[in-house]
């Protein structure tokens, strides 16, 4: 599997909400269930890529895209092209 680094990326946790009272609440108000990364305009990535994190938290981890990336396309205000946005899951076994 080739890697190809991509400068540029913001990295976010994403989160998720449980049920009130559910087991996985716990005493806990949101659990952390991937990251959401915005990457510069133009970035090519895929559904079936994995991305390898490089900052502190995320440092070497390696990540599965999930779901469909999303391009924001050209600002109407600006004119200037936005990030390309996609959603991904720690990778495991």
């Amino acid at each position: 599997m080739e890697e190809i680094p991509v400068p540029g990326c913001v990295v976010t946790p994403r989160s998720q909400t449980p049920p009130v009272g559910g087991p996985e609440q716990q005493g806990r108000d949101t659990v952390i269930v991937g990251i959401t990364v915005y990457a510069p305009p133009g970035t090519d990535i895929r559904t079936t890529d994995r991305v390898r994190v490089e900052g502190r938290r995320y440092e070497g981890v390696l990540f599965e895209v999930t779901g469909e990336p999303g391009d924001w396309g050209h600002s109407p205000f600006t004119g200037l092209s936005g990030p390309v946005q996609f959603a991904a899951d720690r990778v495991t076994g």
